[in-house]
Order: structure tokens, then C-alpha cells, then sequence
């Protein structure tokens, strides 16, 4: 019996001992991934990175991770208006996406997930870029401009479009739609506004239709779907063959 219990007592101390050298090796591999990741999506900050699954260390002898959690708070992503100000970058809040099936590659010097989904948000400031925010002109002495983006309700956006004719200014809420059409969101007016001079609907549209193309996501990941809320627009992501690091 004393044999018996000297063999479990040196069982239970190597069992904690795997158990500590286990997640002392995924504390430094996501540090190290996330690292990596700062580096090749050239963040201004590190992302979180939380790698699932236990054993770890048995996961990485066989050369993939079965669950690899990606969080990135900020993130610049390239853009490439065709309405709006042309502006080069938009930022993208909150990031987060599930991936899974990552293999490694290159002396585990590269990992890429064979299927990955995620969300993130983009505030209307942000999203107010790519519409017309400067005066334009839509017919003689009538200038129009979208003012402000908002939550419009039942995941609509309210677009504020001030009018100015004649010495007056009006601002008229526009509730539209916002979709995703590949790479681009587009927002589209519901219903047109009722002005005091009557224009052609293409002109009033030039202003209060607009995109934003946004086409260098982390990793490859693309847009699946887009959803107006109270803060932000809210858009869901996911990609195959995601690159995570290398």
C-alpha cells in the first residue's frame, strides 16, 4: 500500500506539473503570436490572443491548434471610396475573430486557419467619410450635405441632410438601408425628401447615397453582413485560409 501511494503521489505531482508547464507554454505562444501579428498587420498596439483547447502542448507536436481567439481593438483597414472624401483608412473597432483549424508552417514560424468568423463595429463618424460631408452643389443655388449619421431604428441609419437654398438651411432625416455588396457597404435612402424645389431623384441621391470599399481586412478575413445599431454599424466577417501570423 505505501508503494501504492508513493506511486500516486508522484503521478498527481507530474499530472500538475504538465498542467503548469502546459499553460506556461500557451502564455508565452499567444504572446508570441500576438506579437507577430502587431508586426504583419502593423497595429499600433498588440492584440489579445487566446489560444483554446487543452493539452496545449499536444496540439502543437501535431502541428495545428484547434480554436486560436483574435482580438484586435483598433484597426485601420485600407479603403477605396467612390463617393466622399477618398479618404485612405477607416477605423475599425472592437475586431474579434474565431479561428479555427490553424496549421503551421515554416518551422512554426507561419500559422493560417482553415476557416475563420468574426465581428466588429464602425462608428458613424467613421462610416461619415465616405459620404458627401462638404456643401455640393445639385442644382443652381441649391447646395446639399450629409451632416450627421445616426441610429435610425429597426437597423436602419438616419442620415441628416442639410439643404441650403435661397439663404436657408434645413436639415432633412433620411432613413436608409445599409447592405454589403462584397467588399463594399453601401447605404441606400428608403425615401427621398420631400424639398421645397423639385429636383431629379439622381441628384438628391449623389448625396444621400454613398459606399465605403473596404478591402485589406487582418489576415484576409472579408465582410459577410452588416447591421445599423445604436452606436455603430455593427458588421460580421469571416474568410478561409485566414493568415494569423507569418
Amino acid at each position: 500500500m505505501r508503494g501504492l501511494r508513493i506511486l500516486l503521489t508522484v503521478v498527481v505531482i507530474l499530472g500538475v506539473l504538465f498542467v503548469v508547464v502546459d499553460r506556461v507554454a500557451v502564455y508565452f505562444a499567444q504572446d508570441e503570436a500576438a506579437g507577430k501579428v502587431q508586426t504583419s498587420e502593423n497595429l499600433a498596439s498588440a492584440p489579445d490572443v487566446s489560444i483554446k483547447g487543452f493539452p496545449f502542448l499536444t496540439q502543437v507536436a501535431s502541428g495545428e491548434l484547434d480554436d486560436v481567439a483574435l482580438t484586435i481593438k483598433t484597426y485601420e483597414a485600407t479603403t477605396a471610396n467612390t463617393t466622399g472624401s477618398g479618404t485612405s483608412t477607416i477605423r475599425i473597432d472592437n475586431l474579434k475573430a474565431d479561428m479555427k483549424d490553424v496549421k503551421f508552417s515554416n518551422g512554426y514560424s507561419s500559422a493560417t486557419a482553415a476557416s475563420a468568423t468574426g465581428s466588429a463595429s464602425i462608428a458613424y463618424d467613421q462610416l461619415l467619410k465616405a459620404a458627401k460631408s462638404q456643401p455640393t452643389d445639385i442644382f443652381t443655388g441649391v447646395k446639399a450635405q450629409v451632416v450627421n449619421l445616426s441610429d435610425g431604428g429597426d437597423g436602419k441609419i438616419k442620415v441628416d441632410v442639410k439643404i441650403s437654398a435661397a439663404g436657408q438651411e434645413t436639415t432633412y432625416p433620411v432613413l436608409s438601408t445599409v447592405t454589403v455588396d462584397g467588399d463594399t457597404v453601401k447605404v441606400h435612402a428608403d425615401n427621398l425628401p420631400k424639398l421645397v424645389i423639385d429636383l431629379a431623384d439622381s441628384r438628391i441621391r449623389s448625396i444621400t447615397d454613398f459606399q465605403q470599399t473596404i478591402d485589406q481586412l487582418p489576415g484576409g478575413v472579408k465582410l459577410a453582413s452588416v447591421q445599423a445599431a445604436k452606436n455603430s454599424v455593427e458588421i460580421k466577417v469571416k474568410g478561409s485560409n485566414v493568415r494569423l501570423a507569418g
